[in-house]
């Protein structure tokens, strides 16, 4: 029976980090996944395909042309599923390629096939080929990401009423698309969408969507997704979905309903766990089959077996899953490194995008610090308006106390790129002088933060070393 340092279930972002970090810290490890090639949730059906849908979409559509060139612009007319869908599985090709790679290079093992713990340090493996083979190691990390929710009163068919991994495969474009459950997935699907003149009518049963996002901005976000021509629908709980067969009839328990040509249901996703046999190791799930760890070290309540990503739940990124993964790697190999930031950066790829990092503003209100914020409006730096861009918020919370940062958010073209700025001064414990201070490139949309610093700046108590003593005149 084969022994490992480390076996890592599961192959998508916290597994891959984990695995080549294991690699580099030249220990015996395993990477195990249950699909038929590398990368996980994020790679086949996640972060990947639905940032590369929604560039395919911007660009073919035009949409970044239409300030210029009217609403009826288009790159390409008469698009297609096909045409989404070569440009997604080139990526895809490629993104495999390059953990393959990776995974070589660190001479990192993979075997493919379903995993199920028989014990503390065993695991059996059914491969695709119908062997099982048992496998120990000293440590165990979980990184089997998520799996659609799928309700039983949902009449999914694979063909007009799908699920966010199935509608990456969509035989044609609908010419209308219901979107259930204002989360990340929907509203990205909903809004890309939209940006094809797809009829699109996003539903969430709540009064809010996103949350965790500040509410001043979720207010701008809402004005242009709404004047990009998305119907929301919010505090409709849905009474009942009906499979028409050339159509979907949704009826809602306000009385009204939604028709369109198709349904996609993304109200929520469930740790993908179930399969793991956890009760051999004396380890529980929530109700969404999420894992509880230490977010320090990612240890799970069974000291040896680690669990990191989506798994884990909130924030459930790409992104930090990366982070968890190499953090649980160095721990579990007993290897000294540096501890995560304490800010990391929130982004949704949206159209518009969404990104922040930092307090919101309710949150800075809820603990009581005496704040100043300053705005910056996209369409008014000059590179803005050379790229055509109406829209696009830059927002900036400021200390009165300390002058420190607290919070950014940005809403509008790039915000996932520019955000990173806010990070580092978060993290490195600046001001708002740093704003004021520093030059810009001109014109950049990074310019914002000068133009949202000062806005602050100007309107905050000048500190006493910033007085500067006038000379007395000669006599």
């Amino acid at each position: 029976m084969s022994h490992y340092d480390l076996i890592i279930i599961g192959s998508g972002p916290a597994g891959k980090a984990a695995a080549i970090q294991a690699g580099k810290l030249k220990r015996k490890v395993l990477v195990i996944d249950r699909k038929d090639r590398l990368g996980g949730v994020s790679v086949h059906t996640g972060t990947i395909p639905s940032k590369t849908l929604r560039e395919t979409v911007l660009n073919l559509s035009g949409w970044r042309e239409r300030s210029f060139y009217g609403r009826s612009y288009r790159a390409k007319e008469d698009i297609s599923s096909e045409d989404l869908k070569t440009r997604l599985h080139k990526t895809l090709d490629y993104e495999v390629d390059i953990l393959e790679h990776q995974f070589n290079r660190n001479h990192v093992e993979t075997l493919m096939g379903s995993a199920r713990f028989l014990g503390p340090n065993e695991v059996e493996v059914a491969t695709h080929s119908g062997e099982t083979t048992r496998l120990r190691a000293d440590k165990f990390l979980i990184a089997t990401g998520t799996r659609t929710y799928r309700p039983k009163d949902v009449p999914f068919n694979g063909r007009t009423v799908v699920d966010s991994d199935e509608f990456l495969e969509l035989g044609q474009l609908p010419r209308s698309l219901c979107v259930v459950g204002a989360g990340v997935i929907g509203v990205e699907y909903a809004t890309m969408f939209t940006a094809l003149d797809v009829h699109v009518t996003l539903i969430e049963p709540r009064e809010s969507f996103l949350d965790f996002i500040d509410r001043h901005t979720i207010h701008e976000f809402t004005h242009q997704i709404r004047e990009n021509g998305l119907d929301l629908r919010l505090g409709s709980p849905i009474e009942k979905i009906e499979d028409a067969g050339t159509h979907v009839e949704v009826s809602l328990k306000n009385g009204r309903h939604v028709r369109s040509e198709m349904l996609l249901y993304a109200a929520g996703r469930m740790g993908a766990t179930d399969t793991l046999n956890l009760g051999a190791v004396a380890l529980e799930t929530d109700h969404r089959g999420r894992l509880e760890v230490d977010h320090k070290t990612y240890q799970t309540k069974v000291p040896h077996i680690y669990a990191a990503g989506d798994v884990i739940g909130h924030p459930s990124l790409a992104s930090t899953s990366l982070q968890q993964g190499r953090v649980a790697a160095c721990h579990a190999l007993d290897t000294p490194t540096l501890a995560e930031s304490p800010w990391f950066p929130y982004g949704i790829y949206s159209v518009p995008e969404i990104s922040t990092c930092g307090m919101s503003e309710e949150e800075v209100q809820g603990r009581g610090i005496p704040y100043e914020v300053g705005i910056a409006r996209f369409r008014e730096t000059s590179r803005g308006h050379i790229m055509g861009i109406e829209h696009g918020m830059l927002k900036m919370l400021v200390s009165l106390k300390t002058r420190r940062l607290l919070g950014v958010q940005i809403v509008g073209e790039g915000a996932t790129e520019l955000i990173h700025i806010a990070q580092a001064v978060l993290n490195l414990k600046g001001t708002v002088d740093y704003f004021v201070q520093n030059t810009f490139n001109y014109p950049t949309l990074a310019e914002a933060y000068r133009i949202a610093g000062l806005d602050a700046f100007n309107r905050m108590p000048i500190p006493e070393e910033y007085k500067v003593a006038r000379p007395r005149p000669q006599t």
